[in-house]
């Protein structure tokens, strides 16, 4: 708890000014407030017996009294801006940290969550910090100070009542201890359910139509309602113990404030001789600040409470923060010369030790041939392009491009060698001539409107409102052919000298499709390209064909040459078409 804490505070240490002013605000907020008591006291005795009002007396006290309040006020109010200050700035930092790891984290990270919960941490996760932790520090060392300060005062008042008081305060700290250790588990618990149902809400929500073809909507709701259940007796078992931290704390005050009451009017009476005497004004001071001395109790234990929830919090985000990065790529070469010839050497992977996949695949592809990969679900052909721009390294083996080592260089200069249209489409929140120059964003228009005319996608993004400054995102209501020649024209756009189309016209089509092979078959001259297709009759005019079952190459050669040999290429490309 301590190191997440300290980890927390970490991120506070680039503005120490806030905190530095915050203490100061503090100290002095505090200060004038704990002196309100005092000017409360003469003022009674001021008015103590009949007729014996010392109403020029009072008329000063009231005015510095009100002096010491406006003031009082305002450097606490100013103790809360710098806390917000500091709180704002922190957690900013501590959410970029977040959101820039998961640009440094491996794909199989991602893979392996759902995007709920990776955006409960990002941006639930770290909002609870905020308010758990850095809110909760003004509470807290306002508190402290004002515990201090009081006892000080006390001291000063009647040090004999003033140690009862002390002697009785561990009561409140056992109590509060003991509750907020019980709720421990139970917050840590309702942190991860939480992350769980934002992620099962997100991929409800985000593929409403899946939901309701499969009619899935009553199952999704059972899911939902047992999360929302388990998260209902958690959350319940944790408030009802933070719950009870203050009534608990405010019944051990009340018994102190009882305890000085008692005291004190034994002594304002002249009755007992260890007490001391006191005057009434005194007795009225004392009892003010017995309950000021109990009051941040309460206030620290509800800190407490929140304060477990905040650290499960923190927990899940350091967790992520403390994932293991890809490597570095200082020091290795700047890839400056892609010819587009490449190579795989006895390369073997595997996405799970246990579950063999890809098992020693050698491959020779000269600059400029268009390869096509073909083969039943689940073969590799995907896997080939993970490996090929390093979202996931080999296992053993090699891959070369160029005649360089693919592991001896950096991934962006890898990467930016290869333009790749994915079989799922995707497109930001932008402008359309933003989402075609994603991959070229220094592009001209009359170079963007160029890319969408080679695809065919300038006739219908003259159509849309506002034309290439239409904003679009994923429900802006394009149908997945359109947004699919979107991204082919993002690809068309940075002209690289390694294609990679993934199923790029799945959603098309066939006479847009015909249109936009043309267009691929324009882009493609002289230049290295990588053809994963399932319709087979895409693909008959590359210069090889690889079929890959189970990890490997089975065979290798022209449609012709493949046809020719009647075996596995021949058996799927003549299901295609049969009737």
């Amino acid at each position: 708890m301590f190191k997440t804490l300290k980890r927390v505070f970490s991120y506070a240490r680039p503005y120490i000014g806030y905190f530095v002013f915050t203490v100061i605000f503090a100290v002095l907020g505090v200060s004038l407030s704990l002196a309100v008591p005092v000017f409360i006291g003469e003022a009674v005795d001021c008015c103590i017996g009949s007729g014996n009002v010392d109403f020029d007396e009072l008329k000063k006290i009231v005015i510095e009294l009100a002096a010491i309040v406006a003031a009082s006020t305002l450097f606490q109010w100013l103790m809360s801006l710098c806390t917000n200050k500091l709180s704002f700035l922190t957690v900013r930092d501590l959410r970029a940290d977040v959101f820039n790891k998961l640009e440094r984290v491996p794909i199989k990270y991602i893979d392996g969550r759902t995007k709920g919960e990776l955006t409960s941490r990002v941006i639930n996760d770290i909002e609870i910090v905020s308010d758990g932790l850095l809110q909760g520090f003004t509470q807290f060392f306002s508190g402290i100070i004002t515990i201090i300060g009081t006892l000080i005062f006390m001291m000063t008042i009647n040090y004999r009542i003033a140690l009862v008081v002390v002697l009785m305060t561990p009561l409140s700290f056992i109590a509060a201890s003991c509750i907020t250790k019980a709720a421990h588990d139970s917050y840590m618990k309702q942190s991860k359910l939480r992350g769980d149902m934002v992620g099962l809400a997100e991929e409800c929500a985000g593929n409403q139509k899946l939901v309701k073809a499969f009619v899935y909507g009553d199952k999704a709701e059972e899911r939902f309602a047992e999360i929302n259940r388990e998260y209902g007796k958690v959350g319940l078992k944790a408030t009802f113990f933070s719950s009870m931290t203050n009534p608990t704390t405010r019944f051990v005050n009340g018994l102190i404030y009882a305890a000085v009451g008692v005291m004190g009017s034994l002594g304002a009476i002249g009755y007992s001789s260890f007490i001391g005497k006191m005057s009434v004004g005194k007795l009225s001071s004392f009892l003010a600040y017995s309950n000021q001395y109990t009051k941040p109790f309460n206030e620290i234990s509800g800190v407490f409470a929140e304060l477990q929830n905040a650290v499960a919090s923190a927990g899940r985000v350091f967790d992520l923060l403390d994932e293991e990065e890809v490597p570095d790529d200082s020091g290795k070469d700047e890839l400056t010369d892609c010819s587009g010839e490449l190579s795989f050497r006895n390369v073997c992977f595997s996405y799970r030790p246990d579950v063999k996949l890809i098992q020693d695949f050698s491959l020779d592809v000269r600059a400029g041939e268009r390869v096509a990969i073909v083969g039943p679900t689940g073969c590799g052909k995907s896997t080939i392009i993970n490996l090929l721009l390093r979202f996931y390294d080999i296992d053993s083996g090699k891959i070369e491009i160029a005649g360089h080592d693919i592991s001896g260089i950096t991934r962006d200069s890898l990467r930016r060698c290869f333009g790749m249209v994915l079989q799922e489409t995707w497109v930001f929140t932008g402008t359309v001539a933003e989402n075609i120059a994603y991959g070229a964003p220094e592009a001209s228009r009359e170079q963007i409107i160029a890319a969408a005319k080679a695809v065919h996608a300038h006739g219908f993004i003259k159509r849309l409102p506002d034309g290439y400054d239409t904003v679009i995102s994923e429900s802006s209501g394009l149908s997945q052919g359109q947004k699919q020649l979107i991204c082919i024209a993002r690809i068309m756009l940075m002209d690289p000298p390694i294609l990679i189309l993934d199923e790029a016209t799945s959603s098309i089509d066939l006479r847009t499709e015909q249109r936009v092979q043309r267009a691929f078959a324009k882009l493609m001259e002289g230049r290295t390209s990588f053809v994963i297709a399932h319709r087979l009759s895409t693909i008959k005019n590359c210069d090889v064909i690889l079929v890959m079952k189970q990890g490997n190459i089975v065979e290798q050669g022209s449609h012709e040459e493949l046809m020719k040999q009647n075996g596995f290429y021949s058996e799927l490309y003549n299901s295609q078409f049969a009737s």
